[in-house]
């Protein structure tokens, strides 16, 4: 299969596009490289895919109608990377249109929460004008495969737990969220319109190796090796349901494989309306259209306390804390209901906190170089 994966120089773009290469897809990997935090550590992804950083990336203008123009990695032969933005129609055009792609994975996009508040414009550009580029390109070049990221952000001020797809998301607490609700509406309508089958995935605290530096297992662990204080949020009267990267990377090329298919006239919402609110992956306001939302997480919060101590212990030391108050735009508590990824494909993440935080631990430590 002949897969774009966007966002490749990001935390799971780079290691969903090595695990497809892995397997022996053929992967065309795309991304800006953004300074939103350190471009080292994306370049260094891209290395580690066969993408040198010491060769020219080529820039938009220069992508045309020969598929030369993509940077061919020098580690795996089917692997290709331009540097673009979503937001440039003509260059996402082009490349659709040589490129002939059997699926999309689109994992680009401007990221954060607080740094929405901050910077609104991004968001805008990226999330809706980039993501609409994708759709439009999708429904321009017959790509009928697009698998995106969505995020339990959009579950916002819903008080329920665990947080369920069938679920109200119409109180985002962040401009972020409110892109990543526009995604998921704006691919019901080509999904509906144009039969392109679209699975949204809302991703519930991502960590591993080759993580995020804005996210806490990097920001905690870099303050607590080098003997700085850790910001601790609402006094420590927090939880999330954080999930390893590679459980994350098996879901998401279980959606990948098995793209969504329409609802059958006998399964319509209107028929067996009790099931779709309880245990469906499908939203309440489901058409008969090939799309679907399903939650992609570890289906067990853990107490941010408990957190710390964990980490505190793969690193053999103790943080200093300084326990803080709510910030903007977050929320206390994430679960994810993952009864659609069990039901349809009998997804079960199954690394252990202790075990993931010790491989993100190695990692750090050989990546930054520091044995204390």
């Amino acid at each position: 299969m002949k897969i774009l994966v966007t966002g490749t120089a990001g935390f799971i773009g780079f290691h969903l596009a090595k695990k497809l290469l892995e397997r022996g897809d053929e992967v065309v990997g795309l991304d800006n490289i953004n300074d939103y935090y350190d471009v080292n550590l994306k370049y260094a992804r891209l290395n580690e895919l066969g993408i040198r950083h010491s060769e020219p990336h080529h820039r938009h203008s220069e992508l045309d109608s020969e598929s030369n123009t993509l940077i061919q990695s020098t580690k795996y032969p089917k692997h290709k990377f331009i540097k673009a933005n979503l937001e440039d129609q003509e260059v996402i055009n082009t490349l659709f249109k040589t490129q002939k792609f059997d699926a999309v994975c689109n994992l680009a996009a401007q990221a954060g929460v607080r740094y929405s508040l901050e910077n609104p414009h991004a968001y805008i550009n990226s999330n809706v004008v980039g993501f609409l580029n994708i759709l439009e390109a999708c429904r321009n070049f017959d790509v009928k495969n697009l698998a995106y990221a969505s995020s339990s952000s959009v579950y916002g001020l819903n008080k329920s737990q665990p947080f369920k797809t069938t679920d109200k998301t119409d109180t985002p607490i962040s401009l972020y969220a409110a892109t990543k609700k526009s995604n998921e509406l704006m691919a019901h309508s080509y999904s509906h319109l144009y039969g392109i089958q679209t699975t949204g995935l809302r991703f519930f605290t991502v960590y591993g190796p080759w993580g995020r530096p804005d996210m806490a297992p990097m920001l905690f662990a870099d303050a607590i090796i080098n003997d700085r204080p850790i910001k601790v949020f609402n006094h420590g009267n927090m939880s999330r349901d954080f999930t390893y990267i590679d459980d994350i990377v098996d879901g998401i090329i279980k959606v990948i494989d098995n793209p969504s298919k329409p609802l059958c006239h006998s399964e319509h919402p209107t028929t067996r309306h009790s099931e779709l609110d309880s245990e469906s992956n499908l939203p309440p306001q489901s058409s008969s259209a090939p799309y679907k939302i399903y939650n992609i997480g570890n289906n067990a919060p853990v107490k941010l306390m408990e957190f710390i101590e964990i980490l505190e212990n793969s690193i053999g030391k103790k943080a200093e804390k300084n326990f803080m108050d709510m910030q903007d735009g977050d929320v206390v508590s994430t679960y994810a209901d993952t009864s659609g990824l069990i039901n349809d494909f009998g997804y079960k993440p199954d690394t252990k906190l202790a075990d993931g935080i010790g491989e993100f631990v190695k990692w750090y430590r050989e990546f930054y170089g520091t044995q204390q």
